[in-house]
Protein backbone atom coordinates (compact mmCIF):
# COMPACT_ATOMS: atom_id res chain seq x y z
CA UNK A 1 0.00 0.00 0.00
CA UNK A 2 1.35 3.45 -0.87
CA UNK A 3 0.21 6.98 -0.30
CA UNK A 4 0.15 10.32 -2.06
CA UNK A 5 -0.74 13.82 -0.97
CA UNK A 6 -3.84 15.77 -1.95
CA UNK A 7 -5.56 18.91 -0.77
CA UNK A 8 -8.91 18.76 1.05
CA UNK A 9 -10.56 21.89 2.45
CA UNK A 10 -7.30 23.80 2.00
CA UNK A 11 -5.26 21.27 4.01
CA UNK A 12 -2.66 18.83 2.75
CA UNK A 13 -3.85 15.26 3.40
CA UNK A 14 -2.32 11.84 2.93
CA UNK A 15 -4.41 9.67 0.60
CA UNK A 16 -4.05 6.03 -0.41
CA UNK A 17 -2.68 5.30 -3.90
CA UNK A 18 -3.74 2.30 -5.92
CA UNK A 19 -0.46 0.51 -6.68
CA UNK A 20 3.23 0.49 -5.80
CA UNK A 21 5.44 -2.29 -7.08
CA UNK A 22 8.56 -3.65 -8.71
CA UNK A 23 9.35 -3.56 -12.41
CA UNK A 24 10.16 -6.87 -14.07
CA UNK A 25 13.24 -7.44 -16.27
CA UNK A 26 11.34 -6.52 -19.46
CA UNK A 27 10.00 -3.28 -17.92
CA UNK A 28 13.48 -2.36 -16.63
CA UNK A 29 14.96 -2.93 -20.08
CA UNK A 30 12.17 -0.89 -21.69
CA UNK A 31 12.67 2.08 -19.36
CA UNK A 32 16.45 2.06 -19.89
CA UNK A 33 15.98 1.94 -23.69
CA UNK A 34 13.28 4.59 -23.88
CA UNK A 35 14.88 7.38 -21.84
CA UNK A 36 17.95 9.42 -22.83
CA UNK A 37 18.89 11.21 -19.59
CA UNK A 38 19.98 9.36 -16.48
CA UNK A 39 22.13 10.03 -13.43
CA UNK A 40 25.48 8.50 -12.58
CA UNK A 41 26.39 8.11 -8.93
CA UNK A 42 30.09 7.70 -8.29
CA UNK A 43 32.38 8.02 -5.29
CA UNK A 44 36.05 8.01 -4.40
CA UNK A 45 38.33 9.57 -1.81
CA UNK A 46 35.40 10.15 0.55
CA UNK A 47 33.41 12.16 -2.01
CA UNK A 48 30.10 11.10 -3.59
CA UNK A 49 28.96 12.76 -6.81
CA UNK A 50 25.69 12.40 -8.74
CA UNK A 51 25.45 13.93 -12.20
CA UNK A 52 23.01 13.71 -15.13
CA UNK A 53 24.22 12.41 -18.50
CA UNK A 54 22.70 11.71 -21.89
CA UNK A 55 23.09 8.06 -22.74
CA UNK A 56 22.14 5.15 -24.95
CA UNK A 57 21.43 1.66 -23.63
CA UNK A 58 22.51 -1.34 -25.73
CA UNK A 59 20.87 -4.08 -23.67
CA UNK A 60 23.85 -4.73 -21.38
CA UNK A 61 25.53 -1.36 -20.85
CA UNK A 62 24.95 2.37 -20.66
CA UNK A 63 27.12 4.29 -23.16
CA UNK A 64 27.86 7.99 -22.76
CA UNK A 65 30.49 10.63 -23.38
CA UNK A 66 31.82 13.63 -21.51
CA UNK A 67 34.88 15.79 -21.25
CA UNK A 68 37.57 15.29 -18.64
CA UNK A 69 36.35 16.33 -15.20
CA UNK A 70 35.29 15.29 -11.73
CA UNK A 71 33.01 12.35 -12.66
CA UNK A 72 35.70 10.82 -14.88
CA UNK A 73 38.34 11.31 -12.16
CA UNK A 74 36.11 9.61 -9.58
CA UNK A 75 35.09 6.73 -11.88
CA UNK A 76 38.72 6.07 -12.84
CA UNK A 77 39.58 5.80 -9.14
CA UNK A 78 36.54 3.67 -8.29
CA UNK A 79 34.85 2.05 -11.30
CA UNK A 80 31.93 0.71 -9.23
CA UNK A 81 29.07 3.10 -10.04
CA UNK A 82 25.32 3.44 -9.83
CA UNK A 83 23.06 4.59 -12.66
CA UNK A 84 19.50 5.88 -12.17
CA UNK A 85 16.81 6.71 -14.71
CA UNK A 86 13.19 7.62 -14.19
CA UNK A 87 10.02 8.57 -15.99
CA UNK A 88 7.69 10.78 -13.97
CA UNK A 89 4.21 11.61 -15.19
CA UNK A 90 3.20 13.00 -11.78
CA UNK A 91 3.91 12.15 -8.13
CA UNK A 92 1.55 9.16 -8.19
CA UNK A 93 2.53 7.85 -11.65
CA UNK A 94 6.22 7.13 -12.12
CA UNK A 95 8.84 4.46 -12.88
CA UNK A 96 12.44 4.33 -11.75
CA UNK A 97 15.41 2.01 -12.39
CA UNK A 98 18.59 1.82 -10.35
CA UNK A 99 21.45 -0.15 -11.89
CA UNK A 100 24.74 -1.15 -10.30
CA UNK A 101 27.59 -1.36 -12.76
CA UNK A 102 31.22 -0.99 -13.69
CA UNK A 103 32.73 2.02 -15.50
CA UNK A 104 34.91 1.27 -18.53
CA UNK A 105 36.63 3.87 -20.65
CA UNK A 106 36.38 3.13 -24.37
CA UNK A 107 39.04 3.72 -27.01
CA UNK A 108 39.38 3.31 -30.77
CA UNK A 109 36.71 1.38 -32.63
CA UNK A 110 34.68 0.68 -29.45
CA UNK A 111 34.56 4.40 -28.67
CA UNK A 112 33.62 5.23 -32.28
CA UNK A 113 30.77 2.69 -32.26
CA UNK A 114 29.45 3.77 -28.85
CA UNK A 115 29.54 7.45 -29.79
CA UNK A 116 27.85 6.77 -33.14
CA UNK A 117 25.06 4.90 -31.31
CA UNK A 118 24.67 7.85 -28.97
CA UNK A 119 24.53 10.33 -31.86
CA UNK A 120 22.00 8.15 -33.72
CA UNK A 121 19.80 7.94 -30.61
CA UNK A 122 19.94 11.64 -29.75
CA UNK A 123 19.89 13.19 -33.23
CA UNK A 124 16.09 12.97 -33.71
CA UNK A 125 15.65 14.81 -30.39
CA UNK A 126 18.16 17.54 -31.10
CA UNK A 127 16.77 20.91 -30.19
CA UNK A 128 20.05 22.81 -30.11
CA UNK A 129 23.74 22.47 -30.91
CA UNK A 130 24.45 21.52 -27.31
CA UNK A 131 22.09 18.52 -27.37
CA UNK A 132 24.54 16.25 -29.21
CA UNK A 133 28.32 16.09 -29.43
CA UNK A 134 29.78 18.96 -31.49
CA UNK A 135 31.84 17.01 -34.01
CA UNK A 136 31.54 15.26 -37.32
CA UNK A 137 29.99 11.82 -37.52
CA UNK A 138 32.78 10.43 -39.69
CA UNK A 139 35.23 10.66 -36.75
CA UNK A 140 32.89 10.71 -33.76
CA UNK A 141 35.46 10.78 -30.97
CA UNK A 142 37.45 13.71 -32.42
CA UNK A 143 36.15 17.00 -31.00
CA UNK A 144 36.32 20.18 -33.05
CA UNK A 145 38.36 21.93 -30.36
CA UNK A 146 41.58 19.91 -29.90
CA UNK A 147 41.92 21.31 -26.36
CA UNK A 148 38.79 19.38 -25.31
CA UNK A 149 39.54 15.81 -24.34
CA UNK A 150 36.43 13.75 -25.04
CA UNK A 151 35.96 10.62 -22.95
CA UNK A 152 33.64 7.90 -24.25
CA UNK A 153 32.65 5.31 -21.69
CA UNK A 154 30.21 2.60 -20.81
CA UNK A 155 28.77 1.32 -17.60
CA UNK A 156 28.41 -2.46 -17.78
CA UNK A 157 25.30 -3.28 -15.80
CA UNK A 158 25.77 -5.99 -13.19
CA UNK A 159 22.35 -5.72 -11.56
CA UNK A 160 19.25 -3.55 -11.96
CA UNK A 161 16.07 -3.07 -9.99
CA UNK A 162 13.02 -1.03 -10.78
CA UNK A 163 10.04 0.41 -8.93
CA UNK A 164 6.82 2.10 -9.96
CA UNK A 165 3.75 3.77 -8.61
CA UNK A 166 0.52 3.99 -10.55
CA UNK A 167 -2.70 5.55 -9.49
Amino acid sequence: MSFHFRTMNGKLCLAQSTMLGSLNKYQIDNLLRSEVVGRIGCSADGMTYVVPVTYVYDGTAICAHTKEGLKIDLMRKNPTVCFEVDRIKDLANWQSVIAQGTFEELKGKEADEALQSLVNRLHPMTGSETSIPRHGLERPHSPIDPAIILVVFRIKINEATGRYEKR
